[in-house]
């Protein structure tokens, strides 16, 4: 498990009552601890990133190298040569094969990146600190959580990614992606790489209330297909005279505020109020 996934790991572990004035909020790890050398290898150069090229017994071609608003770099003796559209393994390659052999014999090129500048992604809603998170690799959803300081203890668990359309594409102004980056943080299925432009969003979550004979009373984050049996578990389980045959909901039905008796087995729905009754013996 990396340092990112430990780190939502961590607040899925954190009591999710609503109501709880406890608050996960991680440092987001620098950005080199996020990047991967894998997930270096598969970014793809744009304008304004910053290039280190480093050519071996070559002091004055290894410097920084910022890419133009045409993709291109100017590299000594081989002039203008078009870096954009690239992962850096591919531009180590292409000035490689420039160089050699009418400049340098078999030289030997490594290519970073120093900046990110090109590519980026937004973060909003309820993650302790949103905004635009430049995309350091080939950066995924849980990484991008991380970057953002988290999701709040109200977060819900459903995220949407809001993905521009393609110039060509014959497709909505966006496509949306729906993750669960709960299930995501705990290892169950694979994280989501993102793209430039990508706009991410956690709404807050639904909520439910529950109270009488349970051990804590109060609201709780309500995950789609809970349970009553499961929201008893989250307040604590039945107090010592709590009847687990006399459950009641407050809901909202058409409009209207009913009353309705309900089983373990059935499902909580969002602003539910219950109620769990004394036993008659």
């Amino acid at each position: 498990m990396n340092l990112l996934t430990s780190l939502l790991f961590a607040f899925l572990l954190t009591p999710q009552s609503a109501n709880s004035n406890s608050a996960f909020s991680p440092q987001a790890p620098p950005a080199a601890a996020q990047t991967s050398e894998a997930a270096t290898s598969r970014y793809l150069i744009g304008p304004q990133d910053l290039l280190k090229i480093t050519v071996l017994d070559e002091p004055d071609l290894s410097q920084p190298y910022r890419v133009d608003s045409d993709g291109y770099i100017t590299f000594p003796y081989i002039g203008r040569v078009l870096a954009g559209g690239l992962n850096p393994g591919d531009l180590q390659d292409r000035i490689k094969s420039m160089l050699s052999p009418a400049y340098i014999r078999n030289p030997q090129v490594r290519v970073e990146i120093d900046q990110y500048k090109s590519q980026s992604v937004m973060v909003s809603g309820e993650v302790r600190q949103p905004g635009k998170i430049p995309m350091t690799g080939a950066m995924t959803v849980l990484e991008a959580l991380a970057a953002a300081g988290s999701p709040t203890q109200a977060a819900s668990s459903e995220l949407t990614i809001a993905r521009p359309r393609k110039p060509g594409d014959d497709l909505p102004d966006s496509e949306i992606v729906r993750v669960n980056w709960r299930d995501l943080a705990l290892g169950k299925g694979t994280d989501v790489v993102l793209q430039d432009g990508d706009r991410l969003n956690i709404a807050k979550a639904q909520t439910f209330f529950i109270t009488g004979q349970v051990k804590n009373s109060g609201s709780f984050v309500l995950e789609p297909g809970t349970t009553v049996e499961q929201a008893i578990a989250m307040a604590g389980g039945l107090s010592d005279r709590g009847s687990d045959r006399r459950i009641v909901a407050s809901r909202t039905v058409k409009g209207k505020r009913v009353s309705v008796s309900l089983n373990l087995s059935d499902v909580v729905q969002p602003g539910d109020t219950i109620t769990v009754q004394q036993r008659i013996f």
